[in-house]
């Protein structure tokens, strides 16, 4: 049985399915919008290694008794800072229910990469305001990615937005994998 490693940043914390701690090693992992940090690198310092990400001045600091922040987008700034190819009403919900980005994970330095080791896909938005196109091209080249697909007019909602574009490409990186 081959597995694959599925990730997708999410409020800052990376989601896998597929643990690396069970003995049957993945196979290759694939994320949509995701990031991919070098060793010690941090979120923050790879998105803002490139222009044109706007997050940082729609978020709204919330302290938390541990000492840290969640950092949530402002609700009136959410639709066109996240989800502008949303329906509005859609996006109206999102932000109401959204997840914060909490400063500890924005700002850790990352461990050993997968994509080390690991074949790699890459689908991201045109249109992210939240990682800047530049910075996803970047770090898809950087990790050798066997195919990168781009969506033009997406937003960083791309699973909401785009799902069967996404489908897509899942669909072939499970055949590759296979």
């Amino acid at each position: 049985m081959r597995r694959l490693l599925v990730w997708r940043v999410s409020s800052g914390r990376s989601t896998t399915v597929g643990d690396r701690r069970r003995h049957v090693p993945p196979a290759g992992h694939w994320g949509p919008d995701p990031f991919a940090p070098e060793e010690g690198e941090s979120i923050a310092e790879l998105s803002g290694r490139f222009p044109g990400g706007t997050l940082g001045e729609t978020l709204f600091p919330v302290a938390l008794p541990d000492g840290s922040t969640d950092l949530y987008i402002r609700q009136d700034r959410y639709h066109a800072q996240f989800a502008a190819d949303l329906p509005a009403e859609r996006a109206a919900l999102d932000a109401v229910t959204q997840r914060p980005l909490n400063d500890r994970a924005l700002n850790d330095r990352a461990g050993t990469p997968a994509w080390r080791d690991l074949p790699s896909w890459f689908v991201y938005p045109e249109l992210d305001f939240n990682i800047p196109l530049a910075a996803h091209r970047f770090m898809a080249e950087r990790a050798g990615a066997r195919e990168v697909v781009e969506i033009a007019g997406a937003s960083h909602a791309l699973p909401a937005s785009q799902p069967h574009a996404v489908a897509e490409v899942i669909l072939r990186v499970v055949k590759a994998v296979a």
